[in-house]
């Protein structure tokens, strides 16, 4: 509580700077959530019910603090600040909410979670810093870091399972990067116009685990984690049309392989139909390199897997709508091939209680669902495991 005492005070000396100094807008925004979440799994055939699902009903918040500084010239520095550090009950960041109840999760600290700068022109721009990714809406990196579900517990080999005992899965669903990335990387991006369109080019650094030279193969002084995002925005009549690529540059982790370079490449489409807005996206992902896998204590494999991720997504008024279908087949080993796949859909609408030029407070009503399922083939003996998650949520959120 000191800790946002303080900062809030920061704020409000910045806000009253003199004329001189840069204009800070400040503003953000608090919510409160109420969960409930119904789970169900199947493992070889057999159904695990009563006891053996995860039922809960669940009290979140979350507090987002936005400052943003107009240097003049086009120049301009961006920050938000939340529980970057809060995380669920696997241990992975909770996408800045707060479970009541939840140990640590409770002491809900402020950290840095996004800090930019740059220079807006009037036919290019320029950012560095921990970026904002917008992921929700942009599934490229959902799959090009979680291809595949795994365990968040223990990674172990069988998703969903662990010694025959159901584990509820992480993975692609659900706003993944969102969630578990915090919605935002960090990376030096440049974007021009170019044609009647706009292309943008990112150079990301998803982990700074290299130290100069050693044994290991792809090890150097500049091989950390890095990878070039790159896309190109144009509109062709009423029809918005992005195709992106990231392209890994070095050898990347992820949460089942380690050491790898994967290339994933796409589009996102969107065009008006009447009073509705209507999204799709394709995204395929692809790796064939000598890794390691993270579920047997980082073992030496030869990985390949590849995927894709298909998604319809409709807008009207303030209902917003999507349905992911995401498959990915691996035969990183050549006793088995695993075929995983991921239907997910999100459906949320937004009520308006009270709006006016100071903030704002709604009340959205959300369901997500999501079916996992993967199939392993051991050579014509085959063995299935699925999880499905319902999740019935009320967020109350206030702008400011």
């Amino acid at each position: 509580m000191k800790k946002m005492l303080s900062l809030a005070a920061m704020f409000a000396v910045l806000a009253y700077a003199s004329p001189a100094s840069a204009e800070l807008k400040i503003g953000g925004d608090a919510s409160m959530r109420i969960r409930g979440q119904f789970e169900n799994y199947e493992f070889d055939g057999d159904t695990y019910d009563g006891s053996d699902t995860d039922n809960d009903l669940n009290f979140a918040y979350r507090l987002r603090l936005k400052a943003a500084a107009d240097l003049g010239s086009g120049y301009f520095v961006k920050a938000l600040l939340t529980t970057d550090s809060s995380t669920n009950e696997f241990g992975l960041r909770a996408g800045g909410w707060n479970t009541v109840g939840a140990g640590n999760n409770e002491e809900a600290t402020i950290d840095i979670s996004q800090l930019y700068f740059g220079r807006m022109m009037e036919n290019s721009h320029w950012m560095v810093g921990r970026l904002p990714l917008n992921s929700l809406n942009n599934p490229i990196f959902d799959l090009a870091l979680y291809p595949i579900p795994f365990d968040a517990n223990s990674l172990s080999p069988f998703p969903f399972t662990s010694f025959g005992y159901p584990v509820a899965p992480a993975g692609i669903a659900d706003g993944a990067v969102a969630t578990y990335n915090m919605d935002r990387v960090y990376g030096i991006n440049y974007g021009c116009k170019i044609g009647s369109g706009e292309a943008n080019a990112t150079l990301v650094v998803f982990d700074n685990n290299s130290r100069d030279d050693s044994t290991a193969e792809g090890d150097g002084f500049f091989n950390d984690g890095y990878a070039l995002h790159l896309s190109y925005k144009d509109k062709l009549g009423d029809v918005t049309i992005e195709p992106q690529a990231i392209i890994s540059l070095t050898n990347l982790n992820g949460a089942v392989y380690s050491g790898v370079s994967p290339l994933t490449f796409g589009a996102n489409l969107s065009f008006p139909a009447g009073t509705a807005k209507i999204g799709m996206s394709a995204f395929y992902t692809t790796c064939d390199d000598n890794g390691y896998d993270n579920r047997f204590g980082g073992m030496p494999v030869d990985v390949d897997y590849s995927g894709y991720l298909l998604r319809l997504k409709g807008e009207v008024g303030n209902f917003t709508a999507w349905i992911d279908y995401n498959r990915t087949t691996s035969k990183t080993y050549s006793f088995v091939e695993a075929t995983y796949e991921n239907l997910f859909v999100w459906a949320q609408y937004n009520f308006k209680v009270y709006e006016s030029a100071a903030g704002s407070f709604s009340l959205t009503p959300t369901v997500r669902y999501w079916a996992a399922g993967a199939d392993f083939d051991f050579s014509g003996d085959k063995l299935e495991t699925s999880y499905s998650r319902l999740r019935t949520e009320l967020v109350a959120t206030v702008t400011f």
